[in-house]
């Protein structure tokens, strides 16, 4: 499951799907990105990135925490979070290379949710309820489509395939009990 770090989403995707948690890599370096002045905001993405561009999980990991200790003199709190968030932002590399690019990031689905705006928007007022279902089912059956014949997006052939490979075990999630 990919998302933000709503606490409250990790919690439910721990507990209701039981299921691993990817923490959005784009919204990731927007937050670590605060940790760092404006004018240095170049040089501290590119050194993340570098763990990104690896060929495996293992390797990622090494990088991961070697550019982590190679920051920290200069910005503590960015490396903090890169040793607290390592395995929520690199859990999609246990994952097949082929399927990596299409499982870090919200992107997808947030360009869905932004489609389906437009076009409610576009609309304006609803008569009822059934009108904004079939609106949205037509939007998500379009999509679908597209999803499905796109080369850019996973395709559900290729879903099978992850059952088939061999996958690098994934970190599991622990939550507080309230």
């Amino acid at each position: 499951m990919i998302s933000d770090a709503h606490t409250g989403l990790k919690a439910a995707i721990a507990r209701v799907f039981e299921a691993t948690w990817q923490r959005c890599r784009v919204h990731w370096i927007r937050n670590a990105l605060a940790h760092v002045s404006r004018g240095q905001h170049t040089v501290a993405a590119a050194a993340i990135r570098q763990a990104f561009d690896q060929p495996d999980r293992a390797h990622a990991g090494e990088t991961w925490r070697r550019v982590a200790e190679q920051l920290r003199p200069r910005w503590p709190r960015l490396a903090d979070l890169m040793d607290a968030s390592e395995h929520d932002v690199l859990a999609y590399m246990s994952f097949p290379r082929q399927h990596q690019t299409k499982l870090h990031s919200t992107n997808p689905i947030e360009r869905l949710n932004k489609e389906v705006k437009r076009r409610a928007d576009v609309v304006g007022i609803f008569p009822n309820e059934a009108s904004i279902m079939r609106l949205i089912g037509a939007v998500l059956f379009e999509q679908n489509d597209e999803w499905q014949t796109s080369s850019r997006d996973m395709m559900v052939e290729a879903f099978a395939q992850i059952d088939k490979e061999e996958i690098d075990p994934i970190p599991s999630i622990t939550t507080k009990a309230a």
